[in-house]
């Protein structure tokens, strides 16, 4: 059944929540990024009765774009993940290595549920 209500809901809330953030990694698109991608491919969807061929050169464009995003959000986290632990001193705390090593099970298991 459809849910008006919910579905004017932003992406990142929770009907309810009352602004407040719910506990998980940050998404790797911001949501700027994802609301245009998200309305060019709604675009796309839209426009496809009408006008077919134009339609899907526009949703391959905003999956190009997507996936780009994503591509360049990912190489960045792995340059931070990469830089907090490589360039420490050798003598670092376990407790250190052992977030670096969560951050990048986190990353990683993000990109395997895809």
């Amino acid at each position: 059944m459809y849910d008006q209500t919910r579905a004017q809901q932003p992406p990142d809330r929770r009907p309810g929540s009352a602004g407040r953030r719910t506990a998980g990694p940050e998404p790797l698109l911001g949501p700027d990024e994802r609301d245009a991608l998200a309305q060019r491919l709604n675009h796309a969807l839209n426009t496809f009765p009408h006008t077919p061929r134009e339609a899907l050169a526009e949703a391959e464009t905003a999956f190009d774009e997507a996936a780009a995003h994503l591509m360049a959000a990912l190489t960045e986290r792995r340059a931070a993940l990469h830089a907090h632990w490589r360039d420490r001193d050798p003598r670092t705390q376990g407790d250190e290595l052992r977030q670096a090593l969560r951050e990048y099970r986190e990353i990683t298991q993000r990109l395997l549920r895809m």
